[in-house]
C-alpha cells in the first residue's frame, strides 16, 4: 500500500514541541505495528543485498540509532523498507537524560540540534522490547538474506565516571549480545560528559581490548560471533581518524559508523536555536561526515565495513556517501524532514 502523504503530517508535527512530536510519532508507530494501521507507512523493501562483517543486508539503507532508544518500534521501522535498523543507545541503568527542552528544529537548514543525553528506560526494558520484535537474532529463520538486520547500540550511564566507562559497555554488550546481529559501541555522543574522551588513543585501546575479550567469551557461550561496530564523531582531524582506524585494525573491530552529530555551528550561524548546546544533525553535518568516511576508507582500505550516516536527505546525498567510501548508509534527521518515502528513495538511488 502507498505511504500516506507526509506533507500534512509534517505540518502538524512541526507545530508541536519537537520532543513531544517525536514521542507522539514513536508511540503511534509502536502501537500500530502489526495492526492494519501499519499499512499507512508500509512499503516494499528494495532488494539490493550486500554482505558486511558476515551479515547479509537485504538493502543498503538503515535507521540510525537515537530515534528509537528503547527499541519500541522495531517492527514498524522494518515495515518502512529498511534493510537494517539500529536501536538505542541503551545504558545499563535507566536515566532521564538532560533537562528539557532538548530538541530544536532548524528547518531553514533541514537540521536538528539535540542534547538528549542517552535518556532511556535501561537495559532490562530494552531487551524485553527487542525480544518482542520479530527481528531479533534469536527469531531469525534459516533464510537470513531475506531478513532485516538489527543493530543494538550501547553506551554508558551519565553517573558512571569516565574511568569506569568500560564496565558499562561490558554490561551492555553481555545484555544485548544474544539478540543483536551487530552491536554498536557509541563513544561519540556530545551529550554525555567526557564521553568523546574515549576516542583518544589510550582510552580507546583499553576499551576495545576489553570489548574484544568479552566478545570472544560471549561468542563461545552463544555459539556465534556478533560483530562490533564503533560509532565515531565528525569533529575529528585526519590524525585522529587515522589513529582510530589503526585501533580498529589492531583490535579486530568488525566495522565503523561515521558519523554522529557535530558540535560545529558554522553552517547554521544566525539561525534561531543555532547556539543551543548539543549535537547538530541533518544537512549541515553532511560534508563533515563524508570527509571522515573518505579518510576512514583511505586509512582502512577496501573491504573494511563502513556505515555512513549524516546529512542524507535525498537519494543523491546517499549516493555521495557511498562514493565517499561507505558500504551502507543510515538516516535519522532526513526521516523527520522527508518522511518514510525517503527510505525507498535512498535504497533505489544506491541500487542504481
Amino acid at each position: 500500500m502507498a505511504l500516506i502523504p507526509y506533507g500534512l503530517t509534517r505540518a502538524v508535527l512541526f507545530n508541536m514541541d519537537a520532543e513531544a512530536a517525536h514521542e507522539l510519532t514513536l508511540d503511534m508507530l509502536a502501537r500500530g505495528q502489526g495492526t492494519p494501521l501499519q499499512c499507512g507507512w508500509s512499503q516494499a523493501r528494495v532488494h539490493d543485498p550486500v554482505t558486511l562483517a558476515g551479515l547479509r543486508f537485504p538493502n543498503r539503507v538503515g535507521l540510525a540509532a537515537g530515534l528509537d532508544k528503547n527499541a519500541r518500534a522495531i517492527d514498524a521501522f522494518a515495515a518502512m523498507g529498511f534493510g537494517f535498523v539500529e536501536v538505542g543507545t541503551v545504558t545499563p541503568l535507566a536515566q532521564p537524560g538532560n533537562p528539557k527542552p532538548r530538541i530544536f528544529r532548524l528547518p531553514a537548514r533541514d537540521a536538528l540540534i539535540n542534547r538528549m543525553g542517552f535518556n532511556n528506560e535501561g537495559l532490562d526494558v530494552f531487551i524485553r522490547n527487542v525480544k518482542n520484535s520479530r527481528f531479533h537474532s534469536a527469531s531469525r529463520p534459516s533464510d537470513k538474506g531475506q531478513r532485516m538486520i538489527l543493530g543494538l547500540n550501547i553506551g554508558k550511564n551519565a553517573a558512571t565516571p569516565i574511568e569506569r566507562a568500560t564496565d558499562d559497555y561490558l554490561i551492555g554488550l553481555a545484555g544485548v549480545y544474544p539478540y543483536a546481529d551487530y552491536v554498536t559501541v557509541n563513544i561519540s555522543s556530545p551529550n554525555t560528559k567526557n564521553l568523546r574522551d574515549l576516542q583518544s588513543d589510550a582510552a580507546l585501546d583499553a576499551l576495545l581490548s576489553a570489548l574484544k575479550s568479552r566478545q570472544g567469551e560471549l561468542a563461545a557461550e552463544h555459539g556465534r560471533q556478533v560483530p562490533l561496530f564503533l560509532k565515531i564523531a565528525p569533529d575529528l582531524d585526519q590524525g585522529q581518524v587515522q589513529a582510530i582506524a589503526d585501533a580498529l585494525r589492531r583490535h579486530g573491530i568488525e566495522g565503523v559508523i561515521a558519523t554522529n552529530t557535530t558540535l560545529s555551528r558554522d553552517a547554521v550561524q544566525g539561525l534561531p536555536h543555532a547556539e543551543e548546546a548539543g549535537g547538530l544533525s541533518g544537512a549541515p553535518v553532511r560534508e563533515a561526515s563524508n570527509r571522515v568516511v573518505r579518510q576512514l576508507r583511505a586509512a582502512l582500505g577496501a573491504g573494511f565495513p563502513i556505515i555512513g550516516v549524516g546529512g542524507i536527505l535525498s537519494g543523491a546525498d546517499a549516493q555521495a556517501k557511498i562514493e565517499a567510501g561507505a558500504d551502507v548508509v543510515q538516516i535519522y534527521t532526513g526521516l523527520i524532514y522527508k518522511g518514510a518515502g525517503l527510505v525507498r528513495e535512498v535504497a533505489q538511488a544506491i541500487r542504481r
